[in-house]
């Protein structure tokens, strides 16, 4: 069964936008999807100079950067130009960056974010805990595409990142499109004991249900802070071109609070990650 009928790509003012809106096309043509580019910044900040003696500047919203719409809608053109598609262009006009973003990926089967990248100012459109917010606001999956390197609607190798909980289960689920197009599937798992031998046992049966195998088993990483490193360097040892995973977190009044794993991976992958929560 296809889920993934609906497509939601996030355009701002990077370059790498591109990346992520010819990504989500072919993937939207791999599996007959609707796809969705929405254009969400946030509009710029004016500092209100302070009188003497008064309080401190005061920031004030101003406009969407000009420059950085013309980008994301010559970006939008040209996939047109390129390919017939069924493509539809939206847009924020200064509403709350994050919270309207979560309203359109309500109905969609799948998000494509792009991770941050510190050194590119145009990716401060958006607030910095964008990626983390939307995902686990939203309750969606999110493909979330490095800041650079190539990538692939459909690679050939994927890491499976494993533990018996709803997260992980919510990722597998979601991703099984394309682990069930994958030549390799590499599983590691993310927990010790006789209880989780079990949920090994069933995993297994159940990626064999979906047509799914074989799948090669690497040895439990050791839990902990290092967690995210050692799934990033057994990615980098399988050759995979995707990491799926569950992302731990919650998301009180915007305070993001997430898991080491997660933080680490969100922040350092250089092959794109799909996350659910």
């Amino acid at each position: 069964m296809n889920t993934l009928r609906s497509i939601l790509v996030h355009l701002d003012g990077t370059d790498r936008a591109e990346v992520r809106l010819r990504l989500a096309h072919r993937l939207a043509a791999l599996y007959d999807s609707t796809l969705a580019a929405l254009f969400a910044v946030s509009p710029r900040v004016l500092a209100v100079l302070p009188m003497m003696g008064g309080l401190p500047p005061m920031p004030m919203a101003g406009d969407i950067d000009p420059e950085h719409r013309a980008h994301a809608v010559a970006v939008f053109e040209r996939l047109l130009q390129d390919h017939a598609s069924r493509s539809d262009w939206r847009e924020l006009r200064g509403e709350p960056v994050v919270e309207s973003f979560i309203g359109h990926a309500l109905t969609c089967d799948l998000m494509v974010l792009g991770q941050r990248n510190p050194r590119d100012t145009a990716g401060f459109d958006v607030p910095s805990d964008f990626v983390e917010a939307v995902l686990l606001g939203s309750g969606k999956p999110a493909l979330v595409v490095p800041a650079a390197g190539r990538v692939s609607p459909r690679p050939e190798k994927v890491l499976l990142a494993w533990r018996p909980t709803r997260e992980s289960a919510r990722a597998l689920e979601t991703a099984l499109p394309l682990l069930q197009a994958a030549q390799e599937v590499h599983l590691a798992p993310f927990a010790h004991g006789d209880d989780f031998a079990s949920s090994l046992s069933r995993l297994r049966g159940y990626l064999r249900l979906h047509g799914i195998g074989p799948v090669l088993e690497h040895r439990a990483p050791d839990e902990g802070r290092h967690a995210g490193e050692a799934l990033l360097l057994l990615a980098e040892k399988t050759g995979a071109g995707l990491i799926v995973m569950g992302a731990y977190g919650h998301s009180p009044a915007r305070e993001l609070v997430l898991g080491g794993a997660t933080r680490t991976v969100l922040e350092s992958a250089t092959i794109p990650v799909w996350m659910a929560h």
